[in-house]
Parts: structure tokens; sequence; C-alpha cells
């Protein structure tokens, strides 16, 4: 089947980028950011983050480009769109994020290829939205709206990267 599942409903479901990460990274995350508690802010590393998206691949024009609000493409070029992230710690997350905006992309007719670029690692990582990552990518929407119609947080889950989180003093202080 190319595209949408016929019962997946796209524009209830769509939502931001970084929701889509969360749902990888902590549930609880997720369902706290989507509250409005944003703890991001006096993160440190989230700051060396955005240093570096913003620092890196000076010579790329196309930079931080917001699609409907919703979705910040870091880098985009004509047949590729790139993420730049800090580390490969959290690998499983930036590459689910980088599928939700492939296809989302499809969803508007736009088809690219996509690469997750870890400039301190100088690593670089494809991504192709394949039919399988497509009904990954419908199962963690699917998964993002269950979380966030839930009436309180999901449980806490100390994970190995819990103490570097901006929510670590939130959860377990």
């Amino acid at each position: 089947m190319d595209g949408l599942r016929e019962d997946i409903d796209f524009q209830t479901l769509k939502t931001n980028g970084i929701k889509v990460n969360y749902l990888y990274v902590c549930e609880r995350k997720l369902w706290l950011f989507d509250r409005g508690i944003q703890m991001e802010s006096s993160s440190d590393r989230v700051l060396m983050g955005k240093l570096l998206g913003e620092y890196s691949y000076p010579r790329e024009t196309t930079k931080e480009i917001l699609i409907d609000n919703l979705i910040s493409i870091d880098i985009v070029g004509n047949d590729e769109i790139r993420e730049v992230k800090y580390s490969n710690r959290l690998a499983g997350a930036d590459r689910i994020q980088l599928l939700y905006y492939l296809y989302y992309l499809k969803q508007l007719g736009i088809e690219k290829r996509g690469v997750i670029n870890y400039p301190k690692m100088r690593r670089r990582e494809e991504v192709v939205l394949t039919p399988e990552a497509e009904q990954e990518v419908e199962a963690a929407l699917i998964r993002i709206d269950e979380i966030l119609k839930l009436d309180k947080p999901p449980e806490l889950q100390r994970k190995p990267y819990c103490t570097k989180c901006a929510y670590f003093e939130f959860c377990w202080g």
C-alpha cells in the first residue's frame, strides 16, 4: 500500500517533530511538553545542540525551514532534507523524527531523501521512507495521540539518559 493507511487521518494526527522525537525518548517528557511544561530553555545540552545546528554547515543557504508551524527542518537541499544532531545517543528518536518529516512532506506531494548529520562525530546517516517506515510513523502518530489524551502523565521510568535530561529535576528532584 502506498501512502496513508485508510484508517489514519493525518490531518487529525499530525503534530510537531519534537513530539515525535520525544515519543522515542520518554513518553512522560512528551506528555509534559505537550502540557506546556517545557524545561528545554534552561538546559545547557539543548543550547549546545542549537548552537551546533546554527553554526554547522555555514555554506548551506536553506536552513531552519518551518512548515505549517509544525515541523522545522534543519537543512533543505534539492533532493534531501537534513537534521543536525549533537550526538547519536538517541539515534532511534533522531531517525523517527526525520522519517516523520519525510512522511509529512510526502503528504504534501514532496518526496526527498533524509540525512541525519552528527557533525561532532563527523558522521552521517541516510534515512529512507520505505513502506515499513511509513507504518512505523503512523504507529508513532497513533501512540502520541493516545499519550496526549491521558489525564495524567505516564509513570516515571528510569532511563540511562535521565540525568542529562532537561526534565530530570522535574521528574526526579
